[in-house]
């Protein structure tokens, strides 16, 4: 194979591992790492580099190991209900502040409003937040669904939206409505059941 050809898997094998470093969700790091790890197993067989070639191999085989178990295992999900005062909602949120601004742009914990409020948790874990107030009659205004970085797996907005859709509709709720300015938040919604509607907004209905 020609050598420009080899040089250049063998750099793309390093910029993707390295950017598997970065990742700060465990699922994103394996599927990165996954893809720079076999990338650099070729290239090492490429090139005669045995070694790098068959560790590079090993790893593959355990990033595909710890991804299966992510895929296949249960989680425990439950709620903690928090009263709008609470302390450790207080040291949550003035913890993940920086990280809560790139998906909620100008977010302001407003008491008053959360009239439904509970952490999230999975497997006794606090993985996230969930913020809400009752809008008109039948409908559930998301303030804030944060999510923390090691759980970002969609699970989270499953178990809210799916899970608890029994709750909120005997609580009289008929649909949620969110609001996004950022492209991230945007896919999560999409994957958890929103719609886009006419005014911009994000609507997901509950089914009687």
């Amino acid at each position: 194979m020609d050598f420009d050809i080899l040089q250049y898997i063998g750099f793309a094998a390093s910029i993707i591992i390295a950017l598997s470093m970065t990742m700060n969700s465990i699922l994103k790091f394996r599927w990165i790492n996954l893809a720079g790890a076999t990338t650099f197993s070729i290239y090492g067989f490429l090139i005669g580099a045995y070694p790098v070639g068959l560790l590079n191999a090993f790893i593959v085989s355990v990033d595909v190991y710890y991804l299966v178990r992510i895929y296949s295992r249960k989680n425990y999900f439950d709620i903690l209900e928090i009263k709008s005062d609470n302390r450790y909602l207080m040291k949550f949120l003035d913890f993940h502040q920086k990280e809560i601004e790139k998906f909620f742009p100008g977010f302001v914990y407003k008491p008053e409003m959360n009239s439904i409020s509970f952490f999230v948790l999975r497997d006794t874990q606090v993985a996230g937040i969930f913020l809400a107030h009752r809008s008109g009659t039948d409908t559930m205004k998301v303030g804030l669904d944060y999510v923390v970085p090691e759980y970002r797996d969609y699970r989270n907005g499953k178990f809210l939206y799916t899970g608890l859709q029994e709750s909120f509709v005997s609580a009289g709720f008929r649909r949620a409505i969110a609001e996004s300015i950022s492209p991230k938040h945007e896919k999560y919604l999409r994957r958890v059941g929103f719609v886009k509607a006419a005014d911009g907004t994000y609507v997901k209905n509950f089914p009687l």
